[in-house]
């Protein structure tokens, strides 16, 4: 196990300079990383076993039966789903086919694709962020986010974050909505995976966590697993070959599908953890929206970050200041040391109202 998860460790490293917040974190780390180990767990036949297994006579040979029934899916039969494991049926939805509708299960071999599929599409808008962000934070910080720096080292740096300030004072607005955007798209993104992933499971699964918590307050006598439905552990699969005199011949065989049993698991987990990402995301945006057109929550959050500078002078610089400007304002706060950024708001003031530090 550790050597199949070994490779995640480099993306668990915490960043030396913060450029975003903890919800970002939820979509580029905590959901990427998830879906990267499910995508190489589904892989490990150490933990899982053979990802099918056939029973078929002796006409055919078990391996080629294991092959051709991977390869070319199996089915389930739907109606046959909810009846008397037992006795009307061996195992759920497996029984006489007749004229009822087949279900094939072809989604399972891409599992381990479509979910590192979406773990690039959650780490997309960190990529996008990266990229325009271009490390001015980093150089902007140099070195004040640590306690212990020389005192002249430390004034020639805050005097050059100050010049900085204000030669770009009223410029930086594109900056700040470059991040709201890659905020945005990532409400998207975990949005539109609902649905991506509803169509890469035929449709169950919008209503899959529901049916899943209905199916634990039901009776045992009345319980037909929705996970059996849409990750089936035991299926069909039909062998077509010819006979001795060259006739066709249809031969059925029974399919053990234990790499379903992870499957399924995985896809509950992904129902409550989209919807929890979701809702912590929507709720970002809206608190967004309150930062970008009202400045007396700008204020609020400024002095939040700088508790340690007056009240008049984070009142005067919060007064000066467009979006573009508090928010690179409310970055360095998030990464410079406490009383360094202190000392660099009162220089700040200072400098916007017309005086020399």
């Amino acid at each position: 196990m550790i050597v199949i998860f070994g490779s995640l460790k480099g993306l668990l490293k915490i960043d030396e300079v913060c450029i975003d917040n903890n919800i970002f974190r939820l979509h580029y780390k905590a959901t990427m990383i998830f879906l990267i180990a499910c995508s190489l767990l589904v892989t490990s036949r150490q933990y899982i076993g053979d990802p099918i297994d056939c029973i078929v006579d002796d006409a055919v040979p078990a391996s080629v039966m294991d092959t051709y029934c991977w390869i070319h899916s199996t089915f389930t039969i739907p109606n046959r789903v909810g009846e008397k494991v037992g006795e009307n049926v061996p195992h759920p939805g497996v029984g006489p086919e007749g004229d009822d509708e087949k279900k094939y299960h072809k989604y399972y071999q891409w599992v381990c694709f479509f979910l590192f599929f979406q773990a690039i599409l959650f780490y997309v808008p960190r990529y996008l962020w990266k990229t325009w962000e271009g490390g001015k934070i980093k150089m902007l910080v140099m070195d004040l986010n640590s306690p212990i720096v020389d005192e002249g080292t430390k004034d020639s740096r805050k005097k050059l974050l100050i010049d900085y300030f204000m030669n770009n004072l009223h410029s930086q607005n594109f900056y700040a909505l470059r991040f709201f955007l890659c905020e945005a798209l990532n409400f998207a993104n975990v949005i539109g995976q609902i649905y991506f992933m509803d169509t890469f499971l035929g449709g169950e699964f919008t209503t899959y966590g529901s049916d899943v918590l209905k199916f634990q307050e039901l009776e045992p006598e009345d319980r037909t697993d929705p996970m059996s439905k849409v990750f089936p552990k035991v299926t069909k699969c039909t062998f077509h070959t010819y006979g001795v005199s060259g006739t066709v011949q249809k031969i059925d065989g029974l399919c053990v599908l234990p790499l379903n049993i992870v499957n399924e698991k995985i896809m509950v987990f992904l129902w409550f953890w989209f919807i929890i990402v979701a809702v912590a995301s929507g709720l970002g945006l809206l608190y967004r929206i309150a930062v970008v057109f009202t400045s007396q929550v700008r204020l609020v959050l400024l002095r939040s970050r700088s508790r340690l500078s007056s009240t008049e002078d984070i009142e005067f610089i919060n007064s000066k200041c467009e979006i573009g400007d508090w928010f690179v304002l409310h970055q360095l706060g998030k990464n410079m040391d406490p009383l360094i950024f202190k000392e660099f708001i009162s220089d700040l003031a200072m400098k916007l109202n017309g005086k020399e530090p």
